[in-house]
């Protein structure tokens, strides 16, 4: 990752590798400002990644022959552009292969590329930045369809980011691979399209407040907005009523795959999935009972470009932007479980004191203080199932949870902090701690043992300490605290939960209460 810096050489070249399920999309472009940049190379590659997998599991090797070939040639044109900064990411095809991990190292070993594996949620977050570029978000709440291949990611944003992100296995090329014994039958294909795309909904959150408009990307809506002759607005977007998706979905359930080549000049690897694409896309439509789609013709590899020069721009700024939207996203998977709000939140802003406080002695990093938050904020979501073991349960929620902008790995850290919030200290034998790296394992004991004594100062949930200061004495560390009401059981928690902190840190913890003029 390159180091972010404020002055930046422009105009600047960077580059970046959509891996979905249907195709592979590169894309080189010049900056000449920040918010200003010229496309100057582009190729989509009619790889189709999600051929096989979907239906077992694996890659096939002819594909994994062509992807790397195609990977090869894509850092040859990075090359000769002068370009050194570039991302590369892969979606549901890769992710959902057995054999996903032998592309990826073998992408690398050829190329020199290396091919991230990301989640939905940050698919998602990525397509989010990129419509942001399009339609002005502001004074609304939007629901967001994002479908590729293999899957779609289903969101609520708004301009500050993702509120709300669920990722269903329903993309245009599964649907294709799993429906085939009936695609040369178009009536029965299209009886079980609707059958199975009829589960779909859109986030529950949606449910309590009217939708500002319903907006969807994927290459498939753009070529359905163009069949249509949408039109388009000064900023590049396609307004494309509901009722003429409808009807391109009848047309296209009428002609067989070599007539919508024909008649309608589809491409061959467009033609046979863009029947199941239409038919996911008017469902959501109808779901958030919207009249007309915003198309704005951007995707994952505009959301690739634009994060990448966000990182390399970001300072301070950027990184409050980032903690505010994973504060916002911890939030709201926590209202998914009924978590205790004030007490999350409250013990995530005295972790975060603690975490500062505390810098010169742990040493960790800005992204270790989001991880720290997120954790704080849903140590206790676990509740949802039982009180007892509710530590566990918070890991098995969140592990099993995806929160955007977060890596698989940073899922799990987030997911192991708040497991040791109470109770044991990790142990060996435990299966999710050892998942992680060594380096992984001793930024989770240290994160929980900051955690384990922010919540140990809201023991009663009442909220009692508002300030702490710390003074170092030795290997002893006091914790001035500034409290309004009755603080013995915060003290007697601090006593019990302070062993893992000192363990890991070599220094002994002692608490005092402090008048706030001290």
């Amino acid at each position: 990752m390159t180091r972010p810096s404020s002055t930046l050489p422009f105009p600047l070249r960077l580059g970046c590798v959509d891996t979905g399920s249907n195709a592979i999309r590169f894309l080189a472009v010049e900056f000449t400002a920040p918010g200003r940049h010229t496309v100057l190379d582009y190729e989509r590659v009619p790889i189709r990644l999600g051929h096989q997998v979907f239906l077992r599991g694996r890659l096939d090797p002819r594909t994994m022959d062509a992807t790397t070939q195609a990977f090869r040639s894509f850092k040859e044109r990075f090359d000769s552009l002068g370009i050194t900064r570039f991302r590369a990411a892969a979606t549901s095809a890769v992710r959902e292969a057995r054999n996903g991990a032998q592309l990826v190292e073998r992408i690398f070993r050829e190329s020199g590329i290396r091919l991230e594996v990301i989640t939905g949620a940050e698919e998602a977050r990525l397509v989010h930045r990129a419509v942001a570029s399009r339609i002005d978000l502001s004074g609304g709440k939007w629901v967001l369809a994002d479908l590729g291949g293999g899957s779609v990611e289903v969101s609520l944003l708004d301009d500050a980011g993702m509120l709300w992100s669920e990722s269903h296995t329903m993309g245009s090329v599964r649907l294709l691979e799993e429906l085939s014994q009936a695609e040369h039958e178009p009536g029965r294909f299209r009886q079980l399209l609707d059958e199975y795309v009829s589960v779909l909904r859109i986030p529950a959150p949606a449910k309590y407040w009217t939708p500002s408009g319903f907006i969807a990307t994927g290459g498939n809506i753009d070529e359905l907005s163009n069949l249509a002759a949408a039109p388009e607005d000064e900023g590049g977007v396609r307004h494309l009523p509901v009722a003429d998706l409808d009807r391109l979905i009848h047309l296209l359930t009428r002609l067989s795959y070599q007539e919508r080549i024909d008649r309608l000049k589809l491409r061959e690897d467009r033609a046979d999935v863009i029947l199941p694409a239409a038919t996911v896309y008017l469902r959501l439509a109808r779901e958030t009972g919207a009249e007309t789609i915003l198309v704005p013709q951007v995707g994952v590899k505009e959301g690739l470009i634009l994060d990448l020069m966000d990182t390399l721009t970001a300072e301070d700024g950027g990184e409050q932007i980032a903690l505010t939207q994973l504060r916002q996203s911890a939030v709201l998977l926590g209202r998914r479980f009924m978590f205790d709000e004030t007490h999350g939140l409250h013990v995530a802003d005295l972790s975060l004191r603690l975490f500062d406080l505390l810098q010169e002695l742990h040493g960790l990093g800005r992204r270790d203080r989001q991880l720290l938050m997120a954790a704080a904020i849903l140590h206790d979501i676990g509740l949802f199932i039982s009180f007892k073991r509710h530590h566990k349960h918070s890991l098995y929620l969140i592990h099993r949870s995806e929160l955007p902008g977060l890596t698989p790995t940073e899922n799990l850290i987030v997911g192991n902090v708040a497991r040791y919030h109470r109770k044991n200290h990790p142990q060996p034998h435990h299966d999710d701690y050892m998942k992680l790296s060594p380096e992984d394992r001793v930024r989770v004991d240290q994160l929980s043992g900051i955690l384990r004594l922010a919540d140990a100062l809201d023991s009663q949930h009442r909220q009692v300490v508002k300030e702490i200061h710390l003074e170092a004495r030795g290997l002893d560390l006091d914790l001035g605290l500034v409290v309004e009401g009755d603080f013995m059981l915060e003290r007697w928690a601090v006593a019990k939960k302070k062993g893992l902190f000192e363990e890991t840190f070599g220094y002994r913890i002692s608490i005092r209460e402090m008048t706030p003029t001290e």
